[in-house]
Parts: C-alpha cells; sequence; structure tokens
C-alpha cells in the first residue's frame, strides 16, 4: 500500500472518459481540488481537498469496483503527495482555460485537414489559427479561438465526440501556448485573420497536389462539418461514412413511366447530382452520379426497395467511378435544384427512407389547400392535408395512403410550378399531421 496522500491515482481510464466522469466518481467523498487528464497512459490523478476524503473515497471503493460507463477502473494513493502545476503533463497542459486547444485525434481512419477541423470547432466562436502536426502520440492539432469562452465551450461539447461514426475521436485539452506561429496557409496550417500567407516556402513544389488527393480518396471530406452537425457527431444507423463510390445504379425500373428529371427530383433528397444517364440497352436501368460516395451510401441506404410506378427499386453501387459526359447523359452538376448546395446540415438531417407524408415548401403566400389537393390529387387519394407559416414563409404537409403515392407525387411534382411559384418537396418524418400543430 502506498503511504497516505490526497492525490488519488486511476487507471484504465478509456478516451470516451471525460473528466466530468471522474468528478461524478470522487465528489460524493469531498472536494476535489485538482485534476489531471494523463491521456496518452489512460491514467488520471485527481487531489482530494484532505487525506480523509482520499482515504474514504479509497476505502468505499475496495468494496465496490467503481466502472465508468461499463468499464472498470481501478483506484489507489498516488505516489505524490502535492499536484503541482507542472505535473499537468510535461509541456504544462491540463485544466487551466486557454483559448488555445490543443487536439488529439484518435483511431483516425480519415485523413484530417485543416477544413475540417476548421468547420467542427467554427460554430463554437471565432477560429483565428489552426496548426496541424503528426506526434508519436498520433494526429494533432493546435486550435486558437479568439475568446477564451469559445475555447471552454467547444471543449465542454466536443470532448470525447467523434467526427465520424466510430472513428477520428476528438481528445481536448487546454494548450499553455499564448500565441500560434503561422507561416503558411495549406492543409496543414491556417490563419483565418491573414489569408495572404504563402501556401509553402519558395521554391518547394506546390501543395495543391496533395489537397487534390485527399479530395478524390475522401470526397466526402468536404461535407464533414454539415454531417457532424446534422447526425449529431455520430451517422444514422447502417451508415458507414467510408463509401467512395460516387455512382449509383438503379434498376427494376418502370421504363415507360421513368425520365431523369424524375429520377433527379427522387434522388437530390440524398445529395447533389452530377449527371444521371438511363440505360438504352436495358431499358429498365440507369445510373446516378452523386456528389461523392457519402452521398452515394446515403441514396442506396434508403432507397433500396423503394416503390415507384408499380416497380420495386434495386439501387446498389456501380463499379463505374463516373458516368462519362455524353449525348445521351443529362448535366445536373451546375442546376440551381440540387439541395445541398446551401443548408446542407438541415438536408442531411432530413434524409430518410420514403415515408408517406410529403413536406411542401417555396409556396406562394396567397396558396389554399384546395390548389395544394388538385395540384396532387392524381398520384393518389390525399387522406389529410395543413398548410402552415414557418419563419414567414408558407409551407405544407400532404398525406397520402401509402408511401409509393408520396413517392410518385415527389417525384413527378417536385420542382414544379403552382400557382407560379417553383416549389419543393421532401418526405417528412412525421407520423400524423397533427403533430405539428
Amino acid at each position: 500500500m502506498a503511504e497516505l496522500s490526497k492525490v488519488i491515482h486511476v487507471r484504465n481510464v478509456g478516451h470516451e472518459i471525460s473528466e466530468n466522469d471522474l468528478l461524478q466518481l470522487f465528489q460524493p467523498f469531498g472536494i476535489i481540488t485538482k485534476l489531471v487528464m494523463l491521456r496518452a497512459k489512460n491514467q488520471a490523478l485527481l487531489q482530494m481537498q484532505d487525506v480523509a476524503s482520499a482515504m474514504n473515497a479509497l476505502q468505499f471503493y475496495s468494496n465496490v469496483q467503481p466502472t465508468i460507463r461499463g468499464r472498470n477502473v481501478y483506484v489507489q494513493f498516488s505516489s505524490h503527495q502535492e499536484l503541482t502545476t507542472m505535473d499537468q503533463n510535461s509541456q504544462g497542459r491540463g485544466d487551466e482555460p486557454n483559448r488555445i486547444l490543443l487536439v488529439t485525434i484518435h483511431h483516425m481512419l480519415y485523413p484530417i485537414t485543416v477544413e475540417v477541423l476548421h468547420q467542427v470547432f467554427s460554430p463554437h466562436g471565432f477560429v483565428e489559427k489552426i496548426v496541424t502536426f503528426q506526434k508519436s502520440a498520433g494526429f494533432q492539432a493546435l486550435i486558437q479561438y479568439q475568446l477564451r469562452q469559445s475555447a471552454v465551450a467547444a471543449r465542454t461539447s466536443l470532448q470525447g465526440r467523434n467526427i465520424y461514426d466510430g472513428c477520428c475521436q476528438l481528445d481536448i485539452q487546454f494548450s499553455n501556448l499564448d500565441e500560434l506561429q503561422v507561416n503558411y496557409n495549406n492543409d496543414r496550417s491556417r490563419d483565418f485573420t491573414n489569408p495572404h500567407l504563402p501556401s509553402e516556402q519558395k521554391g518547394r513544389s506546390s501543395q495543391q497536389a496533395g489537397y487534390g488527393d485527399v479530395g478524390v480518396a475522401y470526397p466526402q471530406m468536404a461535407n464533414a462539418a454539415a454531417i457532424a452537425a446534422a447526425f449529431g457527431g455520430g451517422l444514422p444507423p447502417g451508415i458507414s461514412g467510408t463509401n467512395d463510390r460516387c455512382t449509383v445504379l438503379v434498376s427494376n425500373l418502370n421504363p415507360d413511366r421513368i425520365d431523369e428529371d424524375k429520377l433527379f427530383n427522387l434522388f437530390s433528397l440524398y445529395g447533389n447530382i452530377v449527371r444521371i444517364k438511363l440505360l438504352h440497352n436495358k431499358p429498365d436501368h440507369a445510373l446516378v452520379q452523386m456528389g461523392d460516395g457519402f452521398q452515394a451510401e446515403l441514396a442506396v441506404h434508403f432507397l433500396k426497395g423503394a416503390m415507384l410506378f408499380g416497380k420495386r427499386l434495386e439501387v446498389n453501387f456501380s463499379k463505374h467511378p463516373n458516368i462519362t459526359q455524353g449525348a445521351d447523359t443529362h448535366e445536373y452538376s451546375n442546376s440551381n435544384l440540387n439541395r445541398f448546395n446551401r443548408n446542407a446540415a438541415k438536408n442531411y438531417k432530413y434524409c430518410c427512407s420514403p415515408t408517406k407524408m410529403i413536406h411542401l415548401s417555396t409556396l406562394p403566400q396567397d396558396i389554399t389547400e384546395e390548389e395544394i389537393v388538385s395540384h396532387l390529387e392524381d398520384h393518389g387519394a390525399i387522406v389529410n392535408t395543413k398548410l402552415f407559416e414557418m419563419n414567414g414563409k408558407k409551407q405544407a404537409l400532404v398525406l397520402f395512403e401509402t408511401e409509393e403515392q408520396a413517392t410518385e407525387a415527389l417525384v413527378c411534382k417536385h420542382a414544379s410550378s403552382l400557382a407560379g411559384s417553383i416549389i419543393r418537396i421532401s418526405f417528412s418524418q412525421l407520423q400524423s399531421i397533427r403533430e405539428t400543430s
């Protein structure tokens, strides 16, 4: 038994365990004056106000196995009698709030660039500078906010979260640095207060090649922040986020009723559409090229087995990486009907399989329910409708008897003109119209 001390040494502290979790474990025994996370060793040091409090805690946990988030942690007296600020590991980092954060990324399955970090951290305040580097502890970044409270808020909100589902976990501490030195604006460092910095030292080859490689291998990177924001830092069940195939093969279509624009209306719910090609030698097949692999994965996941025009759709990844532009392809890359150019996070959030309820927006201010019904009723029996106003804009919910009728209405009438306005239609995840009142 180590000699008595008011400092407690905790082992097996996994990355998922936060400082807050540890505080809750020891707060019942007295006031905690200091807490140091030794992340690299999966350990922590915790100083109680006096030896008696530490003794009470260790006595209690000698009879009861302490667990945090399903993980057993092991506690004993520390060899330290007192924690000095220098124990907050060698660089003097720890819990003293500072506007600069030291971020370590664990389980890094994707390359993380300055752009991705900026998208993840900027919702919490103005990010002035970011520097990234590879260390023995793994990939690390220093992130400098304009204000200290922004850094505190970011750390509270993001500590232990994943940038992508199941990987790229954020481990955040305060840095003891006062100011970051940034000499170059490239994918490894950036000064957002000085856009005129060069991208590299004169005489070195361009860094842009490296940028491009990331773009090709992981096209979904650009959406990282929107995806993280939409799904609360995770991903919907069944979505891996690791697919990089952008082109989708749709088969078992109804060749008499389908065309490129109708496919666009359906697939654009899950991402931006680059181009679409109906296959002449197989009239019930089509290729749809999405903006990136993540969007293609959403489309395959949510549309597999959907019913449209009396047929059950088969939706799979194509072996073609993209569709070659030609006389028989329809181009949509510059279409202003692509939904994910604006409010990407909101659009990701609304992704779902076809439902019986559709949501109409960008309606004329003086529209009536009767006009909406007559615009849509040739696609099936309408069970219920509701017209309402959101942020001063007219919107509507329309409930059909079946998912197939709702899908047909969306496919045929999204981006159609109603009383002089081009209307937008998406599926609603509400179960019944009452829920909105």
